[in-house]
């Protein structure tokens, strides 16, 4: 799709020279010698760079540039200002334009001016895009669940998402869901058009996470060869999500409590106070308080940061909820791998429902999305599922084999393990042996060997 530029100029010779040079490099060109024309324009063509002279016959240029920008708030303005009118530039720069040349001017400066805006512009409405799937994504769709638990975690949200509360902590094992409370808060907020920044504290050392945060100053230290904006800054006006918060170094931890108490930072190597209006969302998968105990997280960043304080349950005290959650990541998949799976068969339901899940809906995820990614068919049944699942290697198959194995020889626990294994396979060998991981050949030379075939073999076609 080619750049469309549209030149707002009251002098006919310019108009005339920039169209003649603009559409030889390929770009769409619409011409005005008015304020009130180039609005005209604006509206009919969409535009997505406006080269704009700051001195029109019928209106200010400032003024133009502001109106333009209500219209398409994306559209990327290049201002033409006399030569010496540095306040000009300046004050069109404030005002959201995006370059500026001065007169007399050469027509390749203009070429690259407008190659450069094109670029900004394209990022910009990739940006935009992505803002917005992500608003959809994260708005609260993406959170399954009616249990009793997560009914409560929502209510907590919409809680949060209508006042003013600017720290969250949100607690839970690893994989409950955490991130997606998080983004659920950021984009049902009326932050959910401003950036939403992520870090995980737990994956830089204290001075890069420092760094990271709040940015530093040309020249701060060795590598310092540009200013740099931290996180905290480029997230002005919406929300820094600080995952693995319980490992943020107690120097990194001095520096957040300053912050949050004056809502104001300088960057590493800066003296100048930068001011910014954010929210902060922690959340951890360790007990907060026993980390305050251990001296290794401040008592008063802790209370600073549960302002509100949302939990996500695991999901073993959730299990109304794993079903759904399974129907949910089966039709995502499906659609994702472009596979027929439409439904869970009875026997993966309770399968499913049995295990304890010690990775959560993470852990779920995963195995969903194996099964899709590499079975076939409509219907997702218990064969389909992993050893672990099947009860191979849960927590809860192991305590149920310890409470009632005190009697039996381990044979006998393998050979009753390998029943119950090709029950649940029709009595498909061959699905039976890898669920168990072992060969074909390996699964019938077991059988022999525990001299089952005779009662276990029964079941088998």
């Amino acid at each position: 799709m080619k750049t469309t530029v549209l030149v707002v100029d009251d002098e006919l010779l310019i108009r005339k020279s920039l169209s003649q040079v603009l559409r030889e490099r390929g770009y769409r060109v619409e011409l005005a010698s008015t304020g009130a024309e180039g609005m005209e324009k604006l509206e009919a063509a969409r535009p997505q760079v406006m080269i704009l002279d700051m001195r029109l016959p019928d209106a200010d240029g400032l003024t133009v540039l502001g109106r333009a920008r209500e219209v398409d708030p994306l559209l990327q303005v290049i201002v033409i200002t006399a030569y010496g009118d540095v306040q000009s530039a300046v004050d069109a720069m404030k005002a959201g334009a995006c370059d500026f040349v001065r007169k007399p001017y050469e027509m390749e400066d203009i070429v690259l001016a407008v190659e450069s805006a094109g670029r900004s512009f394209r990022q910009s409405r990739e940006l935009d895009l992505y803002r917005r799937q992500a608003w959809r994504h994260y708005s609260g769709e993406e959170i399954v669940g009616r249990s009793s638990p997560m009914r409560e975690v929502q209510g907590l949200i919409d809680k949060v998402v209508r006042s003013q509360a600017t720290s969250v902590l949100i607690t839970g094992e690893s994989g409950s869901g955490k991130e997606l409370v998080a983004r659920a808060i950021h984009y049902r907020s009326d932050r959910g058009q401003a950036p939403l920044m992520e870090i995980n504290c737990s994956s830089f050392h204290e001075n890069l996470l420092e760094n990271e945060l709040f940015g530093h100053e040309r020249g701060a230290f060795t590598d310092a060869s540009e200013t740099k904006k931290g996180l905290v800054e480029l997230c002005d006006g919406g929300t820094l999500f600080l995952d693995e918060v319980a490992d943020m170094p107690l120097a990194t931890q001095a520096k957040l409590l300053r912050f949050l108490d004056h809502r104001n930072f300088k960057r590493v190597g800066g003296a100048q106070d930068i001011v910014v209006d954010i929210r902060i969302v922690a959340a951890t998968n360790k007990d907060l308080e026993a980390e305050v105990r251990g001296g290794r997280f401040r008592h008063d960043l802790y209370f600073r940061l549960k302002v509100v304080r949302i939990h996500m349950p695991p999901l073993r005290d959730r299990k109304e909820d794993i079903t759904l959650l399974a129907h949910h990541f089966l039709r995502e998949f499906s659609r994702k791998f472009q596979k027929k799976f439409r439904d869970l068969g009875p026997g993966a339901v309770q399968r499913l429902g049995d295990y304890p899940w010690p990775g959560n809906v993470r852990e779920l995820k995963n195995v969903i999305e194996r099964v899709v990614l590499l079975e076939d068919g409509d219907r997702l049944d218990a064969e389909h599922l992993p050893p672990e699942v099947l009860g191979g290697t849960s927590t809860e198959s192991f305590v149920s084999l310890g409470e009632s194995t005190s009697l039996r020889t381990l044979a006998q626990i393998e050979a009753d393990h390998i029943d119950e294994v090709l029950r649940l396979t029709a009595g498909n060998k061959s699905r039976a042996a890898r669920i168990l991981g072992i060969s074909r050949q390996g699964l019938i030379e077991k059988l022999r060997r525990l001299k089952a075939e005779e009662n276990i073999g029964r079941q088998v076609s």
